[in-house]
């Protein structure tokens, strides 16, 4: 369950992404302007491809601010996992600018090292040096922020916009390069070759392009397909299989919307356990899994196998569930290493001896069937009184009830206290409930027989005696 606090952070999340992504904007907006001025001006390659370089990641800059705003709107009826997968296609439109841009670079480099014949003439004025070594400085903020706000909120839009940034810097230094070799083949001119290093500096811009895109290009692609770390399915494998209760786990999926995590878990729990535990165990596992990935969304659907340390009056239980059935008094005799079983078996009061006993048939194969070896089977059928759950009643008979427990404390002094003591006309015949107190030491089984020779007392001393329930308690101190 989310917390109060979370639509407040994750408005804040968005704010803090739209101002990196609108500021980042901005900078590419004045760096593609400035160097396509210089650029026209010097008739530099290196400029003019980093111009046309930072005009694309204007572009995507764009598209970066545009995902950023779509991605952190709530899921919807049409996107049920949110939007998230607006940040990886804003990711992989960047990749395809990107290429575009190696294409002319390398194909304008190419003719003037090649085909030119010397036409193309480069000036390495200062201004060149300036907006290069001014690209450098903004590129290296720019990259900084977006790093830093991409790991913060896990934002792969503004991941890419961080590598377009960082990779500006690294070809403003080859450009940077190329133009100091240009002027060098000026100073001096028995080194011919160095004109050409401007050229080569563009080559070089466009090489560190392509490997870059190709790098963000799969990762984009990977996230579109759904593709996922095998590291990070394996941190939350590790996580479930961990908690306590969880006797294995049957299939764990995880797939990426951008920013967000989801994980879907199928838990084995033993089926002994009752739902609210079952649900006990998912809860933690659902915490286990956001401990290793945070914020991740989990959803774990718990399913019910035998654990290894199933007792087999669990299985009788469990198997009696399962033909709608409620055991109880179980008991199991060993007789050389095989085993018989006897119990009481709950039906409903609706059925007829013949439906009632077909259903407890069904019950015994099954058993059979889990516990092979069984030499004897008897089961008790008794009316689980679901019908009979609310009667009409009436006080009565309670001086008769009180006399024959008299008579039974007298027999059995200093055993037991009665009290609580209520007697109710149900249908023509006498209810009685009531308290008593044993000795805390007392073992459950030596409580279980006194009460049974208590009620039996009872049922013998009054005539019409239905329903008896003696609750038993330890002493108090």
């Amino acid at each position: 369950m989310s917390s109060p606090q979370a639509p407040d952070l994750a408005a804040h999340a968005a704010r803090e992404k739209r101002w990196v992504a609108l500021t980042s904007l901005l900078a590419a907006v004045l760096l593609t302007s400035t160097k396509l001025a210089v650029g026209l001006w010097t008739n530099s390659l290196g400029i003019l491809s980093e111009a046309l370089h930072s005009g694309l990641d204007l572009a995507a800059a764009a598209v970066t601010l545009w995902a950023v705003r779509v991605s952190a709107q709530p899921a919807d009826r049409e996107h049920t996992y949110g939007h998230g997968k607006f940040e990886n296609l804003s990711a992989l439109f960047e990749t395809l600018l990107l290429l575009a841009t190696c294409v002319w670079i390398i194909y304008e480099a190419m003719h003037r090292l090649f085909f030119s014949d010397g036409a193309v003439e480069v000036d390495p004025s200062i201004w060149a040096f300036l907006v290069v070594g001014g690209s450098i400085a903004i590129d290296y903020s720019r990259s900084r922020a977006l790093k830093r706000v991409a790991k913060k909120y896990s934002s792969q839009a503004l991941e890419a916009d961080a590598l377009h940034f960082s990779t500006d810097i690294w070809s403003s230094l080859v450009v940077f390069c190329g133009l100091l070799g240009v002027l060098a083949a000026k100073q001096y001119p028995e080194w011919p070759w160095l004109m050409h290093a401007d050229a080569v500096a563009a080559l070089g811009v466009a090489l560190i392009v392509v490997w870059v895109s190709l790098q963000l290009g799969k990762k984009s692609i990977d996230d579109l397909l759904d593709r996922i770390p095998r590291e990070l399915r394996a941190k939350a494998l590790a996580a479930a299989r961990l908690v306590p209760g969880v006797e294995g786990v049957g299939q764990i999926r995880l797939r990426r919307s951008g920013p967000e995590v989801f994980v879907d878990v199928a838990l084995f729990v033993g089926r002994a356990a009752a739902f609210e535990q079952a649900h006990e165990i998912a809860d933690r596992a659902e915490a286990a899994v956001r401990a290793v990935l945070p914020g991740a969304d989990v959803v774990v659907h718990v399913e019910p196998v035998e654990s290894s340390d199933e007792d087999l009056t669990t299985t009788i239980r469990v198997t009696a569930a399962r033909h709608g059935l409620g055991a109880h008094a179980i008991r199991i005799y060993d007789d050389d290493r095989r085993r018989s079983v006897e119990l009481h078996l709950e039906v409903k009061e609706s059925l007829t001896l013949e439906e009632a006993h077909a259903q407890v048939s069904q019950f015994e194969r099954a058993l059979r069937e889990a516990v092979p070896g069984l030499r004897r089977i008897v089961s008790h059928i008794e009316p689980a009184g679901d019908s009979s759950a609310i009667l009409k009643v009436e006080p009565a008979g309670k001086l008769r009830v009180e006399a024959a427990l008299a008579e039974f404390v007298a027999a059995h002094p200093g055993k037991f206290k009665p009290h609580n003591v209520q007697v109710q006309l149900v249908a023509g015949e006498l209810a009685v409930s009531l308290h008593c107190t044993l000795a805390p030491s007392t073992a459950i089984t030596d409580a279980h027989d006194f009460t049974v020779r208590l009620e039996d007392h009872l049922r013998a001393r009054i005539k019409h005696l239905g329903r008896v329930v003696i609750h038993v308690e330890p002493q108090k101190q």
